[in-house]
């Protein structure tokens, strides 16, 4: 009985040595810490790209105050895996309809993970009233040839919202004189930003003393552009099949008044609700173009949907 005590103990002892050494081994280390933050639940510090920029302009990571900043929305935003999870779904599907316009107009590629953190890539509604993917204030949309109205609302319409995003995007460069600037007015507008620079006798983003959230605003920016530029790296698993893709369609022109939407979609197959999905921008279940304006109507292509 005696020998068969000391068996267990010596089997046990062997045990918690072994337990103590894969705790050593398994603990982070600089080389296994990214395999690590791959393939477990644990939450890791990150360690924050010593060369960071935004549209080609670096960003002062050297300055204590400007790496904690650029480090916390680096952390929110890693950690917050469901929502990361759905950016890199969304940004598949609307990502290669935004880039061309932005390159047509000459905006930095990087000006899309701004519609990112506006919108989370949803035709939202602010408390303010702004709408849609670039979340377009009303004032704005028609200034730059948008129609707004209860019947038609064209901030949702993603191809012409871009074209006004770009078009604000490249005033704001011109008077600010720097693509940070222009992104950080995109939330607290131009003179907003001017009058502040002005105010704190500085001529950068990086040197001003913001507001919570247009503080924020280029750090969150930048981060979801590291975050979605390197899933593997930030714990993102995901094969391209889970992503989201765009339906392909084709366009109808329509310049009368169509009474019933349910009624015009049938003649295309499909039902009200697969036609809103892709025409967000328009709001009623008719359109009344008493001016017969020339409408682009975007229609799924056979075999999508059931």
């Amino acid at each position: 009985m005696k020998i068969v005590q000391k068996a267990l103990a010596f089997v046990g002892l062997l045990s918690l040595c072994a337990l103590f050494i894969y705790a050593l081994q398994d603990a982070p280390t600089d080389e296994n810490f990214e395999t690590k933050l791959i393939n477990d639940y644990n939450v890791y510090a990150l360690q924050v790209p010593e060369n960071l920029d935004f549209s080609g302009e670096s960003i002062p990571l050297k300055n204590p105050d400007i790496l904690e900043r650029m480090d916390r929305e680096l952390l929110v935003n890693t950690y917050w895996q469901s929502n990361g999870l759905l950016m890199f779904k969304r940004a598949k599907k609307y990502f290669p309809i935004m880039e061309p316009i932005l390159k047509k107009h000459g905006v930095p590629d990087d000006f899309k993970y701004l519609a990112v953190i506006e919108s989370g890539l949803t035709n939202a509604v602010s408390p303010a009233g702004a709408r849609g993917v670039w979340q377009i204030m009303p004032a704005t949309g028609r200034e730059n040839g948008l129609e707004i109205n209860d019947n038609v609302d064209e901030r949702y319409n993603l191809e012409k919202a871009t074209e006004v995003a770009c078009k604000y995007l490249l005033k704001s460069k011109e008077e600010l004189g720097s693509w940070t600037l222009a992104a950080a007015a995109y939330n607290a507008g131009n003179s907003g930003v001017s009058r502040r620079l002005e105010e704190q006798g500085v001529t950068s983003y990086y040197d001003l003393l913001l507001g919570e959230e247009t503080g924020r605003y280029l750090f969150r920016i930048v981060a979801l552009k590291e975050i979605l530029s390197h899933p593997s790296k930030y714990g993102f698993n995901f094969r391209d099949k889970d992503l989201y893709n765009n339906v392909p369609t084709y366009k109808v022109e329509v310049d009368t008044a169509v009474t019933d939407f349910s009624k015009f979609a049938e003649n295309f197959g499909i039902n009200y609700k697969i036609l809103k999905l892709h025409n967000p921008w328009l709001r009623e279940p008719h359109l009344n173009n008493k001016s017969r304006k020339l409408y682009t109507i975007d229609i799924p292509k056979e075999g999508y949907y059931q």
